[in-house]
């Protein structure tokens, strides 16, 4: 490993992790990329497909939209402090970089219902306030969110008919609070700047991995067993697993791509996550596509993964062929122009 990677190759492991995260969503997404109606029939989830949706409830999903949702807190500190840095008003730039995501992402939702991006810069809000806190006090809010999140699950699980308080109980073990969560992480990372010092946090990061990988086997378990027992606390168990097994991949990522040789092999999957805006928003397309050519009435586990592989494989030649001719992805570019307006062409 090299400790003393530059800057530039450390965006480079950003994409890739980028990338890769993109390709994991879409193991979830292919199945909503289909309108749903009220007389549509289940997927079959015996023998193969079983397995394999045992296999995505166990490994991908909520971990790769919350390693997405990580990245999305690591580039609103890497925004907002260059914004800063060329005399701009951080916090204000940003709102109105959330206020365009807004935009786009309920025009995307007539087209994909199930489409994460209004979530998203609605939840991108409750991270300005934090944008000149201490690094210290980050970690202590993030550390009580995560607290009660985990007691949220625990109680959903242990004393589900809690009555008035069952709804408040639901909000703050929802998805919203782990999308946040990860928000925070990632803001916290990029500003205590151990993201440009992996090689440096070698001893953390394995102690980290001690931690998160013993987790990670015992959810792996339970959720074998909920998936093939019908548990109703299901979804309750993947989100209690979601923090833990998120962490460990992130750190294994970070720790793999300070090999450059193996960075070099991903630069592929560096160029989807470098135009991840217009990828995610490709994916509903591309994929409602090739469902409809392939005449599928209902997506199967097996189906989400073949169809996974085409848009990922689809995404893989058109980014590398358009960063060949331009610098930023299409809709990467309308988004810079709805932040900055006219003036979008002379930011750097």
């Amino acid at each position: 490993m090299n400790p003393s990677i530059t800057l530039k190759e450390r965006i480079i492991s950003l994409d890739i992790i980028r990338g890769l995260a993109l390709f994991g969503i879409l193991f979830i997404n292919v199945k909503a990329f289909q309108v749903i109606t009220d007389n549509v029939q289940l997927p079959d989830y015996n023998g193969l497909n079983g397995m394999i949706e045992s296999f995505i409830q166990i490994f991908v999903e909520k971990k790769f939209f919350s390693i997405f949702s990580f990245l999305f807190g690591v580039g609103f500190y890497i925004f907002a402090s260059r914004a800063e840095s060329r005399g701009d008003k951080p916090r204000w730039r940003f709102a109105r970089r959330l206020l365009a995501l807004l935009l786009i992402g309920i025009i995307h939702i007539l087209f994909f219902w199930g489409s994460i991006l209004a979530a998203y810069a609605v939840i991108g809000f409750l991270l300005i306030p934090f944008y000149r806190a201490k690094v210290s006090t980050i970690s202590k809010w993030l550390g009580g969110i995560i607290t009660v999140f985990i007691l949220s699950q625990l109680l959903k699980i242990l004393a589900p008919g809690m009555g008035v308080f069952s709804n408040v109980i639901a909000f703050l073990g929802s998805d919203t609070i782990t999308i946040f969560i990860m928000f925070l992480s990632g803001f916290l990372a990029a500003k205590a700047n151990w993201i440009q010092k992996i090689g440096d946090l070698s001893t953390q990061i394995r102690w980290l991995q001690i931690i998160t990988f013993p987790l990670f086997i015992g959810f792996s378990i339970w959720i074998w067993f909920a998936s093939q027992g019908n548990d109703q606390h299901l979804h309750e168990i993947i989100a209690l697993g979601t923090i833990p097994t998120t962490y460990l991949y992130l750190s294994s990522l970070f720790v793999i791509l300070e090999h450059k040789r193996i960075a070099k092999l991903l630069q592929p999957v560096a160029r989807v996550g470098q135009m991840a805006f217009t990828n995610y928003l490709a994916q509903s397309f591309i994929g409602l596509a090739i469902i409809s050519l392939m005449g599928l009435e209902v997506v199967s586990p097996i189906n989400s993964v073949i169809i996974s592989i085409i848009i990922f494989t689809i995404q893989i030649i058109y980014s590398v062929i358009w960063f060949k001719f331009f610098k930023m992805g299409p809709f990467e570019k309308v988004w810079r122009f709805m932040t900055y307006g006219r003036n979008a062409t002379s930011v750097r």
